[in-house]
């Protein structure tokens, strides 16, 4: 029957342990796996389809909404986040196990036991503690406040694989457009040189007037050649920027639309408010220094020592078996010292998680203000750019419509076109500062306006295949 209840008892504490299974990481295996990732994956479908971004499939254009899914789905920045915001939920059920008490066996043998009797002595303690002071619910609080600022690491890791899809994805655009500014450009360049080539060649214009041009048509030239390396590269880091390998976008017809839009919400006064209060970075510092708190209450709690029962029974063997039942009670005594340093040590960090705070929140109010001064001016010049490249437009048309009248010579449409392609490309520059203005105030307000809740709630339930 002994028997019986020993392997009962032991099989009951054995149930409730965790296994170990071995997850070895294989670099080839995750290496060909990276390569096999691609737009046309079911998964990733099926992730879009979750989030109501699906539509037709394969999609036939993929626009920043729908690129943002696909690096909440594939980016291994935002799974490492992730995999840390799980690990401090985890601390939470450490922060609330109990201690288990102890069972201890200690055997003895009296030699003064008269020979009839058996000399073995058998004594079996148990050791219960209890934890006093309310130390178990401050732990909890502190995990608690811990795994907050776990989820606004999390919610920044977000906020930032979003922006550097934004950022690749306009330079990508600004890149294209300027590579097609470029063309027209060296084409409007390249009549010029045949048409005072022909004049050369009747005397009406000197060398050095054609050599002035050649070289303005080399410059472009160069100039064409030098976006194209650009568009490639802006390929490449929108690729990255997704965690997909460069190829994956090959054939792929990605939208731009909205990069010629600059929204007049996030300009407003409450958004600001909102984003001093709100901002990712801000919260989780909040939410820190509300942990240093409970630590250092923790510590507080620390002063009162934990009490431990210890009943025991003795067995004497000998002596026709007498039975001892004991009742132990210890405390830790207080007495060189009272836990003040680690007390000290939890203050010093509370006012540093403090400082930490403010010094985050100085940080989000600069940058907001920098960034919503320096879109308002972007606007602005991107407007006045706008307006020089109609113009021009309109001086163009009207050359060409004396040309085509013969009151003025294919020379002068030829420069009014290269005229034209400058203020294009002014206006195009102009255009990319005032989105790159635009993504900066974005990233500093972190307004719902842009990313919105649900989908941020994409990258915090996104399916295990797309961490791999």
């Amino acid at each position: 029957m002994k028997k019986f209840w020993t392997i009962t008892l032991g099989t009951a504490l054995l149930a409730g342990c965790a296994t170990f299974h071995s997850q070895p990481i294989s670099p080839e295996k995750t290496a060909a796996a990276f390569d096999a990732r691609s737009l046309t994956n079911e998964d990733l479908r099926a992730f879009l389809e979750t989030n109501h971004v699906a539509g037709d499939w394969p999609r036939q254009s993929w626009d920043l909404n729908a690129l943002t899914l696909v690096t909440f789905f594939y980016q291994p920045a935002l799974a490492e986040a992730r995999a840390q915001w799980a690990s401090a939920q985890a601390a939470k059920i450490t922060a609330g196990e109990r201690p288990n008490p102890t069972l201890s066996a200690t055997p003895g043998y009296d030699s003064q036991i008269p020979g009839n009797f058996s000399p073995w002595l058998v004594n079996v303690n148990l050791d219960v503690p209890i934890e006093t002071a309310g130390k178990r619910a401050k732990r909890l609080d502190q995990a608690g406040h811990l795994s907050e600022a776990a989820y606004w690491n999390f919610v920044s890791a977000a906020w930032q694989a979003r922006s550097r899809v934004r950022t690749a994805l306009l330079n990508l655009y600004a890149a294209r457009e300027t590579e097609s500014l470029l063309a027209r450009q060296e084409a409007a360049q390249s009549n010029v040189v045949r048409l005072l080539e022909g004049q050369l060649a009747v005397g009406a214009v000197s060398d050095f007037e054609v050599t002035q041009a050649r070289v303005a048509l080399e410059t472009t030239r160069l100039a064409r050649h030098d976006a194209a390396g650009q568009r490639h590269q802006a390929r490449v880091q929108l690729a990255n920027a997704l965690g997909l390998p460069a190829p994956a976008l090959d054939g792929v017809h990605l939208s731009f639309a909205g990069l010629d839009q600059f929204p007049t919400q996030l300009t407003k006064p409450e958004v600001r408010r909102q984003a001093l209060l709100n901002r990712a970075d801000v919260r989780g510092a909040l939410a820190e220094y509300a942990a240093s708190q409970s630590a250092l209450q923790l510590e507080i709690a620390n002063q009162y020592p934990d009490v431990h029962l210890g009943p025991g029974y003795g067995w004497n063997t000998g002596n026709a078996g007498d039975n001892e039942w004991t009742l132990g009670l210890a405390v830790t005594l207080p007495i060189f010292n009272q836990n003040r340093g680690p007390i000290a040590e939890a203050k010093a960090k509370r006012d540093g998680a403090a400082a930490h705070f403010l010094t985050v929140q100085t940080t989000a109010i600069g940058e907001i203000d920098s960034a919503l001064a320096g879109y308002q001016a972007a606007v602005q010049q991107a407007a006045t750019a706008k307006m020089l490249r109609d113009n021009l437009q309109k001086r163009l048309d009207s050359v060409r419509a004396q040309a085509e009248a013969g009151e003025t010579d294919p020379l002068a449409v030829g420069g009014a076109e290269i005229e034209f392609g400058a203020g294009a490309q002014s206006r195009l520059d102009a255009l990319i500062k005032a989105q790159q203005a635009l993504g900066q105030l974005e990233d500093a307000v972190q307004s719902p306006l842009t990313l919105p809740p649900e989908t941020l709630d994409a990258a915090k339930n996104n399916f295990p295949q797309g961490s791999k």
